[in-house]
């Protein structure tokens, strides 16, 4: 998907489907019964919001006894954990193959298309993101140590990006902040899209163009 392309892939983006789905028939073996659980538990979520995720449901959804998924988390904050802790997993590997993070790009054009590779990646895992980022997991309640360790560990490997980048190496103590301020920009960005406030793909494009210049600026050494 081209960068210019962002704004109508934005405003264009389906509705969640909110049909709801029949039991699963299939059976699952202890490892992939995990993965199964939060992938599940993030299209409720997406889908009929928190209120609508339980043990029980998602037990009856997939098909497999009632205890089944306490063998997994302890409880539903356990559970919820384990879906921003997915999001955080599924954000490095997209970290790790972009270009322009990698040095194979490193051009305007480049960090332009990271710009849209971060916001198309808020919008597909959204039902995630609201984990990754929310006040639910992070200040309502306390993460596990679990989600800890892969948020931090998903932000660490963007400074340790950013500090290999050649337009920061002249002054890599400045890594962090690059990446604490460019990081918080395409957040900022990805929020006020998801939250619906803005939906206009040209005002989306824009803020993306304005984003990336401003952070072109700022890469390069004085």
């Amino acid at each position: 998907m081209d960068t210019v392309k962002i704004g109508c892939y934005i405003a264009f983006m389906p509705a969640a489907n909110t049909k709801k789905t029949s039991p699963r028939s299939r059976s699952y073996h202890h490892g992939d019964l995990r993965p199964a659980l939060v992938e599940e538990a993030a299209r409720l979520l997406g889908e009929e919001g928190e209120d609508a995720l339980s043990m029980r449901r998602l037990a009856q959804n997939l098909g497999v006894s009632r205890m089944a998924p306490y063998h997994h988390f302890p409880d539903k904050h356990g559970l919820m954990c384990a879906v921003a802790e997915e999001g955080f997993r599924r954000l490095l590997e997209m970290i790790d193959g972009d270009d322009f993070l990698n040095g194979r790009s490193n051009t305007r054009s480049g960090l332009r298309a990271f710009i849209d590779n971060y916001i198309r990646f808020s919008l597909d895992n959204r039902h995630y993101y609201e984990l990754m980022f929310g006040a639910r997991l992070w200040k309502v309640q306390q993460p596990t140590d679990q989600l800890r360790e892969y948020a931090h560990g998903a932000f660490k490997g963007y400074v340790e990006k950013m500090r290999r980048l050649p337009l920061v190496s002249a002054a890599p103590g400045d890594a962090l902040r690059y990446a604490q301020v460019s990081w918080s920009t395409l957040h900022g960005i990805s929020r006020v899209v998801i939250d619906g406030i803005y939906l206009q793909s040209d005002a989306v494009s824009a803020m993306c163009d304005a984003a990336a210049d401003m952070m072109w600026r700022a890469f390069q050494p004085d």
